[in-house]
């Protein structure tokens, strides 16, 4: 189930959690341990290489004038570097490791508890809280130098660095919430949260804006609030700088608005790639759920969905089975009410010959492959005519053509129906000979018994004078009779089949029938040699 899911999402280059890069569900977990870890490494080096960057760039553009000097200019050029290396090295070891040791349940394959759940939905604020504590440090660490090599510098010192320390936060939060997601759904499988497991999409949301917007323009405003209060900054100067942080805010913001976005629509993606698979009729599938918001209870919600959809289709299938297909559909079309219709029909009956004896002469597990491949027969042909096979009664089988669904020709049909039966039966079961008649006539269709537990059935004269000529044909060659009212109902495509035989008062009944009997099958010519 979940490999042809992952297969398909493979096949259009997202993965089954948004990217190829995070690999697929059922991936060895020592494999996804070295992945994450191998990602979380190089996204820390790499978001800790660019706040450096941003501090450079920065720092050269926004030093009120005449600049750095040379002796503060030699300390950052030695304390950048040797503090990058050292947030590297310590962010590797606090925050990938802890991360890995918070998700050491699934490298032991077992679930894992309701603490270890919320705390692995954690993990990338955890990552998150570690990039602004060794931030922080820097912006003590680098604002500590400037006091003491230029103090002139030290606001200009905090805010670069305070500003590329927010740049690195933003992009390990989002990029630990992007590696993280094979834990987290292995975190959120089998479960189905009421609420937000991890703060919901308006936190993100604000969460996102705070670090894409809000605190990049409020630094371009410190910005211009310190050189108005210096007063000694040129306006090409704070002309250039102004540009410069507007596109470095504009830049950023843009990454950020990207990663939200991607982090929003990939979850709704892939709902809506399991909704279409769900319209061609596979209620199979299932998504990961790995997002602990409420786009998370939306993927959810939809594999509940899609559990309940594929326990109906199954339930419906199997109603089908007991009561045919038509019945099924006609059930769930209207309302369930007892009572019915009055309809003219055809009926034809079923039933084994010997059935006593057969019973009492092999194993009841022979005695059931025959009856199942007597009966074969008889749905095979039913349903090949369009009637319904309304019930089984032991050995015998009962059939409606014209309910629930009108059929003009439900005379013809069940004629036809009642000559393939016969000449089946003795080709395919010749161990199992059996008497089939034919009546057509006014029934009462629709739901009989107590509205707690009914069914669907017909009544009427039609079903008792089936029921006799089936027994009368028991004694002819033919093993099938029908009343010569249906062969009056068939056309004469279908009447040409039938020949009248004679006239018999059944069982039960004032008036006598005629009988009729199919015509001798013209034997094909033999092939000349």
């Amino acid at each position: 189930m979940r490999s042809d899911n992952d297969s398909s999402l493979r096949g259009r280059g997202q993965g089954p959690f948004g990217s190829w890069l995070l690999g697929p569900l059922d991936q060895d977990t020592a494999v996804l341990r070295r992945r994450v870890q191998g990602l979380l490494t190089g996204t820390l080096i790499a978001t800790n290489v660019i706040g450096a960057l941003v501090v450079v760039g920065l720092a050269a553009l926004l030093m009120p004038a005449p600049g750095m000097s040379g002796d503060l200019v030699r300390v950052t050029a030695i304390a950048v570097p040797v503090y990058v290396v050292s947030a590297v090295v310590v962010g590797a070891l606090w925050g990938t490791r802890g991360a890995l040791r918070t998700l050491r349940w699934a490298a032991e394959g077992r679930k894992p508890t309701d603490d270890e759940r919320a705390a692995s939905l954690r993990v990338p604020l955890r990552l998150t809280l570690v990039q602004a504590v060794l931030w922080g440090v820097a912006t003590v660490v680098f604002g500590a130098l400037a006091a003491l090599v230029q103090p002139k510098v030290v606001l200009t010192e905090l805010l670069v660095v305070a500003f590329a320390g927010v740049v690195v936060c933003a992009i390990a939060y989002l990029a630990g919430e992007f590696i993280l997601r094979p834990y987290a759904a292995l975190a959120l499988a089998g479960t189905s949260p009421a609420r937000p497991l991890s703060g919901g999409v308006n936190l993100r949301m604000l969460l996102f804006w705070c670090l894409g917007t809000g605190v990049p323009v409020a630094g371009l405003v410190v910005t211009a609030i310190l050189a108005w209060v210096r007063g000694d900054v040129s306006t090409t100067k704070l002309a250039v700088s102004v540009i410069v942080l507007g596109l470095v805010v504009l830049c950023f913001g843009l990454l950020v608005t990207v990663f939200t976005a991607r982090a929003v629509v990939n979850p709704i993606r892939s709902v809506q790639h399991a909704l279409g698979r769900v319209r061609a009729g596979d209620f199979t599938v299932e998504i990961p759920v790995y997002d602990g918001t409420e786009l998370g209870l939306l993927q959810a919600g939809f594999n509940g969905m899609a559990v309940g959809l594929a326990e109906r289709e199954r339930l419906r299938d199997l109603f089908g089975r007991h009561v045919g297909e038509d019945v099924a559909t006609e059930a769930m079309r209207t309302t369930a009410e007892l009572g019915g219709t009055v309809r003219t029909v055809s009926v034809l009956f079923v039933d084994l010959i010997g059935s006593t004896a057969l019973a009492a002469s092999r194993p009841p597990e022979e005695v059931v492959g025959l009856l199942n491949r007597f009966f074969a027969v008889v749905v095979d042909e039913v349903d090949r005519n369009h009637g319904l096979v309304n019930k089984f009664v032991g050995d015998a089988a009962l059939a409606i053509f014209g309910a629930p669904v009108r059929l003009e020709e439900h005379a013809a049909l069940a004629l036809s129906a009642g000559r393939a039966i016969a000449r089946r039966l003795a080709a395919e079961v010749p161990e199992c000979p059996a008497g089939i008649g034919v009546a057509t006539g006014e029934v009462v269709a629709g739901n009989v018994g107590d509205p707690r537990r009914f069914e669907y059935t017909v009544i009427g004269d039609p079903v008792n004078e089936a029921a006799r000529l089936t027994e009368l044909a028991k004694n002819v060659e033919a093993r099938l009779l029908a009343s010569w009212t249906a062969i009056e109902s068939a056309g004469e495509a279908e009447a040409g089949h039938w020949k009248a035989t004679e006239d018999v008062t059944l069982r039960g009944r004032s008036r006598p029938t005629t009988l009729a009997t199919p015509r001798a099958e013209p034997v094909p010519d033999s092939q000349p040699l």
